[in-house]
């Protein structure tokens, strides 16, 4: 029974071997994964707390794999893991993988093609601890072209709509505990699987904060959010917000 006890202990504490766990998908990201990489290992060094960095490969064709590759090789001095997809497999998809092969307290993304600011990212964190959930948002400070930004208000106010809440928004580098993300995992892995992961955890009573920050918009291509199987994803999330909404209602007649 002791030697039962111990490995207990002993698995409950490799759950958390490190403080964060950051995740950075990548899809074609050769100009501009290693300047995220840097950003990111700038900002948060000073802060002195632990982290490893998850840097998925989602089936890319350029060279990302191979800057990731002499990156690692360069800095072993990093908690670097690369997991290179074969095929592509969908934001969604590799967030919530990503939270199971992660070793963090703490569960964050940063995007690959560099957009987060280094003031937001240290913005979402000194909010760590305070809730489940730490949830940024733009308002004023987004620097998204127009038409990113009217879908992205009229996303949340339909997301708002279904479930019932007044959540500002639902994608970005939401700050979660990795076990949330791994238990109450979406059904969903296309571009909205955080608002139904939101979405799910506030229905289990998980608390969260807000944190408005500034936003950088991508400098050059166009956003993959509104290719035709992307919008069909989106489309099946809302559904399931919209469901799990219903189910609710029921559950509590």
């Amino acid at each position: 029974m002791q030697n039962l006890k111990k490995l207990l202990k002993q698995r409950e504490e490799l759950m958390d071997l490190v403080e964060i766990t950051f995740f950075i998908p990548c899809l074609n990201e050769e100009k501009e994964v290693i300047n995220t990489i840097n950003k990111l290992v700038s900002t948060v060094t000073p802060l002195k707390i632990s982290y490893e960095i998850l840097i998925y490969n989602d089936g890319s064709t350029d060279n990302t794999q191979k800057l990731v590759e002499d990156y690692m090789r360069n800095h072993s001095d990093l908690f670097i893991r690369l997991i290179n997809n074969r095929r592509r497999m969908g934001l969604g998809f590799n967030y919530i993988s990503g939270a199971f092969v992660g070793v963090g307290k703490y569960y964050m993304m940063i995007c690959g093609d560099n957009s987060e600011p280094p003031e937001s990212i240290l913005k979402i964190l000194e909010k760590k601890g305070l809730a489940d959930i730490i949830v940024p948002y733009f308002g004023n400070d987004d620097n998204r072209i127009l038409f990113r930004r009217y879908m992205s208000k009229l996303f949340t106010v339909i997301v708002n709509l279904l479930n019932g809440y007044d959540v500002p928004y639902y994608n970005g580098t939401v700050l979660h505990l990795r076990e949330n993300i791994m238990r109450w995992s979406p059904v969903s892995s296309g571009f909205a699987y955080q608002a139904e992961l939101i979405t799910i955890l506030l229905d289990m009573k998980k608390t969260y904060v807000q944190v408005q920050v500034a936003n950088n918009d991508r400098r050059e291509g166009f956003t993959r959010a509104f290719y035709l199987l992307n919008v069909l994803s989106i489309f099946h999330s809302l559904l399931q917000v919209f469901f799990r909404r219903i189910r609710k209602i029921i559950w509590e007649m």
